[in-house]
This record gives structure tokens, sequence and C-alpha cells, in this order.
């Protein structure tokens, strides 16, 4: 197992400036980073970041999105999916040059945009295609895609472990898997703990979020009781923790953080690794 930091906590863009975030994190504990992959238009500039972390023995995994509704998998326009693949191309591409080993997200439709009505079949099927497409040339970068269910407020594609779980395997490609986020299972399944073993097979990314987005731990989401649960299945991949503030204006609004969730930077990433550590040996 190996435990990881979401920067997303500090930038949607990770540059020089956050470098120094790399090397405290590592003086925590953490194996390596999560870093967002939004713009992927320079390729250079990740391997630059890629070098940070390798400076500073870090590992690492990414996070992306469909940028907007012209990017959008489930699109009825075609268009609109080729040029959503084009754009993942490059965020795989970027992610090379970082030397990531993971993209996980919800990279399927735009947020927040909704039909009005539940995920269609041509929606599963137009998505599909384009994921089956783009896991190949994931493959080939050495890169594996883990794709995310987030809760009904944010995406209507996928919702639950049931649903992501499906949809892996309409996809059909052995480098495209799914992930386990317990921020959306707190609000989505009736059992968190209990979806967990029967999608085993399909899960491959782990996010630790507290139900408010704050401190891992400080809440009341079971994530002793998950991350034991993964020890005992002999899960081997990321736990990354992934919590919000107000820093970044842009960013807390599109994550709805209105108010601060705790006290200090300082506290999420050295309480929650600590609490993973706990919950693992425990």
């Amino acid at each position: 197992m190996k435990i990881g930091f979401n920067l997303l906590l500090w930038t949607g863009h990770v540059t020089e400036e956050n470098f120094p975030v790399l090397e405290k994190l590592k003086a925590t504990g953490y194996d390596g980073v999560e870093i967002p992959i939004f713009d992927p238009s320079d390729p250079a500039h990740y391997a630059k970041i890629g070098q940070a972390m390798k400076d500073n023995g870090l590992s690492s995994c990414a996070v992306t999105v469909c940028p907007d509704q012209a990017h959008s998998l489930i699109s009825p326009n075609e268009s609109d999916r080729r040029a959503g693949v084009d754009h993942l191309k490059r965020v795989i591409e970027c992610g090379h040059a970082a030397g990531i080993d993971n993209i996980c997200g919800p990279y399927y439709q735009e947020l927040g945009n909704f039909t009005g009505e539940a995920p269609t079949d041509t929606e599963r099927a137009h998505a599909a295609e384009c994921h089956r497409e783009l896991a190949e040339v994931a493959q080939q970068a050495g890169i594996r895609l883990t794709i995310e269910s987030l809760n009904r407020f944010e995406a209507h594609f996928l919702n639950t472990m049931a649903q992501a779980s499906a949809y892996v395997k309409q996809v059909n490609h052995p480098n495209f898997a799914t992930m386990y986020d317990t921020f959306h299972a707190n609000i989505e399944e009736k059992d968190p703990l209990g979806v967990i073993e029967p999608h085993l097979d399909v899960i491959q990314h782990v996010h630790i979020s507290a139900n408010d987005r704050g401190t891992p731990g400080k809440d009341h989401t079971p994530i002793k009781e998950t991350i034991q649960i993964f020890k005992k299945s002999g899960y081997d991949n990321w736990m990354v923790i992934e919590a919000f503030g107000r820093g970044l204006p842009e960013l807390a609004a599109a994550t709805r953080v209105w108010r601060d969730f705790f006290p200090n930077v300082e506290e999420v990433y050295e309480f929650g690794y600590q609490y993973i550590v706990d919950s693992w040996n425990a």
C-alpha cells in the first residue's frame, strides 16, 4: 500500500512555488503525491514536476477531469467526444512526462452539467468507446486509468460502486479500472463498507476523504474500517488523502467549500497520514 496526498489542497496547477510542499510531505512519511493535470498544454512543465518528485523521493499518480461540455465523453455530439479524447490523450502525455503510474477522476462528463435524466445506454456506449481507446494509449505509457464515481450533486453518469463496476466491465480493457472514495460513498452508498468487497476485482485506487472534505479521522466517515477491509483483501495500490480548503477561491467554489474545515493544512497531512498508518496497523 502506498500513502499519497492530493495536491489540490494547495493548487489546481502545480508550479515551482509548490515544490516546498513535496519536501514536507516526504518528511511526514508519504510515499507520493497525486498531482492535478487540468492544463495539459505543456508536457515539459510536467517533466519538471516529475523531476522535483524524484528529487524528494516521491512516487506519483494524477487526477483529471473533462473541462467542459465541449470535451465531454457522454456528449451526443461526436465532435465533443473526439475533443475530449484528444484532451485526455494530452493528459496522459503530461502524466507520462511526470512519471505517474495512475490517472483517477471523473473524466467522462463536465462536472455539474446534468441532463435531468439517469445515464442512458447511449451515453454509456459513447463513453465506453472513448475510454477503451484511452485505456490502450495509457497502457502504452505505463499508466493505469481508474475512473471515479461521484455523488449525484456533481455528476449523473456514475454515482455508485455498482454502476462503476458495471461500467468497467462494459469498457472491458485490462488497463481500465475504478476507484473507491470515502466521501462519495458516504453520500451515495446505503452500505459504504459493504460495497467494497463485492467490487474488489475492479478497485485499483482509493481516496481517503472526510465527510466534510476536512481532516480524515476527525469526521464520522468509517475510514478506519474502510482501510482495514482493503488491508484484509491484500490491496497494494494507492491510498490518497483528498481534502479541500478555501485558500484557492476558484477551487473552493468548484468544490463547494464555503467554510474552514481544519485549523491549518499541517493538521490535514500530518494527522491524516498517522491516522491511515494507525488504521492499517490496527
